[in-house]
């Protein structure tokens, strides 16, 4: 994998400006879907993002440490911990100085123990629930309980407010109006527990992108001198979902940030009739000469790019390379024939100039946020622009 610092960057400067210069938490899970969050991580700090989104207790561990940030109390980088926690992982999350995501009473209690034992004020973010179904605590006595753990606790901070939306690439979704409406009860749930927070947040990539709830979001921010926040992951490494029935204001601009590749591993010729991997499901109709490369759909080279399926393809010396028979777990077979000068060792390209992330989504009929987060790489180089000094 070859990632683009200057397209990073560049997309970086592209959300800002989108979501109105909000404060931006790049989110970073699933090992920044597929392009190494050590690697992307840096580069983020570098252009003043000063939030990261991690998944879990693990990635919160795992990026403090490639980070090098050893003196949690600076905070020199502020991990949100968006997939909440289990109560035993409170003690590691104060020692971390992460910021979890909460919606249940006993999250609550256990943090406020372990801020205790530390003797350490916990700020968290509280999820509410108006539409997902997942995580969060819905409007009502589901709320009112989590409020009532929060006033109970000595040590716990409620530091922002926010909530997850179900459609938010579809313009002028109703289920989004329906989740502003509850986002909005349940600040005035939070307000009569006596709480002010300091950052609402409810964008991610498509919201940002579709910009319905943009507006309304800094309208309800200046009600409480609260800063708005944004979650963009996606964008950040150079892709939008379309927006449906209508057009996002950042997906023409995007820039993607990675390139995958790999080499070719050998050269075979075949004649007429041959048959080509497992269940011989391609047949040559005429003498043929096939490339093996070593990336299969445990390197997240997905199957349906087999022949006969989804029909994909690589690039190979800037022309198409036809997907043969099977992909394999490890091994993928291509068409060079009509590719003149094709050698052993000659590079390879997955995703990049002439195959796109989106390409092995319509291969298989699923979104590029599945693709990218399926990849695996052997190695990871970060690339800049040739007049940009190394």
């Amino acid at each position: 994998m070859e990632i683009s610092k200057t397209k990073l960057a560049h997309n970086v400067r592209l959300v800002r400006e989108a979501a109105h210069e909000a404060e931006v938490v790049a989110v970073i899970k699933a090992d920044a879907y597929g392009h190494g969050a050590d690697v992307v991580a840096p580069m983020l700090l570098e252009e003043g993002v000063r939030w990261l989104g991690v998944n879990d207790l693990d990635e919160a561990l795992v990026m403090r440490a490639a980070l090098h940030v050893n003196d949690a109390e600076e905070r020199e980088v502020n991990l949100l911990v968006m997939c909440g926690m289990e109560p035993h992982e409170a003690p590691f999350l104060v020692q971390l100085n992460a910021t979890p995501v909460v919606w249940m009473p006993e999250q609550i209690d256990a943090l406020n123990e372990a801020g205790r034992m530390e003797n350490k004020r916990v700020a968290v973010h509280l999820e509410i629930d108006t539409g997902m179904a997942r995580q969060g605590a819905t409007v009502g006595e589901e709320l009112d309980d989590l409020l009532r753990a929060l006033a109970d606790s000595e040590y716990v901070r409620c530091e922002g407010v926010f909530t997850h939306l179900c459609c938010s690439e579809v313009a002028g979704a109703k289920t989004t109006q329906v989740s502003m409406r509850k986002f909005e009860q349940a600040l005035e749930q939070v307000h009569a527990g006596g709480i002010i927070p300091q950052y609402l947040h409810i964008a991610n990539t498509s919201a940002v992108d579709e910009q319905t709830v943009m507006p309304w979001m800094q309208a309800l921010a200046k009600l409480d001198s609260a800063t708005v926040m944004v979650r963009p992951g996606l964008a950040l490494y150079g892709y939008a979902l379309d927006v449906e029935g209508g057009h996002g204001v950042m997906d023409v601009e995007l820039q993607p940030v990675m390139e995958w590749k790999t080499r070719v591993r050998a050269l075979r010729e075949i004649a007429e009739d041959a048959t080509v991997g497992y269940g011989a499901t391609f047949m040559a109709p005429k003498p043929m000469r096939l490339a093996l490369l070593q990336v299969g759909y445990a390197d997240g080279f997905t199957r349906a790019a087999s022949s006969g399926m989804g029909n994909g393809w690589v690039v190979v010396r800037g022309q198409r390379a036809r997907v043969v028979g099977r992909v394999s777990m490890n091994m993928t077979v291509v068409d060079v024939t009509e590719i003149a000068d094709v050698e052993v060792g000659d590079e390879v390209t997955l995703i990049g100039e002439g195959v796109s992330a989106e390409d092995h989504a319509r291969w298989a009929g699923t979104i590029v946020y599945d693709v990218l987060c399926g990849m695996k790489a052997a190695a990871r180089d970060v690339e800049m622009d040739e007049d940009e000094d190394e």
